[in-house]
């Protein structure tokens, strides 16, 4: 299992939440002194899909999830310290039962 990101320092934080999904996804974007851009949030128990414009690394902090990604027959599963990578341009389908699975967003 890889490291999991426990803070994020020196980051400016967009106060207003991006909320999807009917509250079912809620995240905050956050950019590091670089200027790069990150999201953290959270996913409520559901089955969504989402669009990437940019190709996204997703960072697994708490809870699990099941991906189906793109081209991929099978959904994987994922946890704490695990991340999976989204093409841009493309849409997946993630998948979460039972406790919230919360998550770093890191976009290529």
């Amino acid at each position: 299992m890889n490291a999991i990101t426990e803070t994020l320092s020196g980051v400016a934080v967009s106060a207003r939440a991006n909320v999807y999904f009917d509250g079912r996804c809620v995240s905050h974007t956050v950019t590091l002194p670089d200027g790069t851009r990150k999201s953290v949030g959270v996913i409520l128990p559901a089955t969504l899909t989402f669009n990437t414009g940019a190709p996204e690394i997703m960072e697994s902090v708490a809870g699990h999830c099941e991906v189906l990604l793109p081209g991929a027959d099978r959904w994987q599963r994922f946890g704490p310290g695990e991340r999976f990578a989204v093409p841009g341009q493309s849409s997946f389908q993630i998948r979460v039962e039972g406790e919230p699975y919360h998550y770093i967003c890191h976009f290529g």
